[in-house]
């Protein structure tokens, strides 16, 4: 979409997402364009999501920089904690909920 890209999927929650389908995978390529388009779309975070070839998309690969996976750490580290300070009994149940689920 040009120099002010906002990435391919809109919804995926705090992201700008560039979906990548191509035969040679060039992870740094896709990395610095999704953060590249997270800033046009005023979302914290950039990622790809890189589909495996001969595969279906469940079974391809989501992937953001190590900077950006530090950044985003933090962040739900921050909010869980915050979660546990106003309301310890809604962020037990739902640490519960995801421990348990597959």
């Amino acid at each position: 979409m040009g120099s002010k890209d906002i990435g391919d999927i809109d919804g995926y929650y705090l992201h700008a997402l560039e979906a990548k389908a191509e035969k040679t995978i060039t992870l740094s390529d896709y990395i610095a364009q999704a953060n590249r388009e997270a800033v046009h779309a005023g979302q914290p975070f950039g990622c790809a999501v890189v589909k495996r070839r001969m595969k279906g998309v469940q079974d391809g690969y989501v992937v953001r920089d190590v900077a950006t996976d530090v950044r985003l750490m933090n962040r739900l580290q921050e909010m869980e904690g915050a979660l546990q300070d106003v309301a310890f009994d809604r962020w037990y149940a739902l640490d519960k909920q995801h421990r348990s689920s597959s």
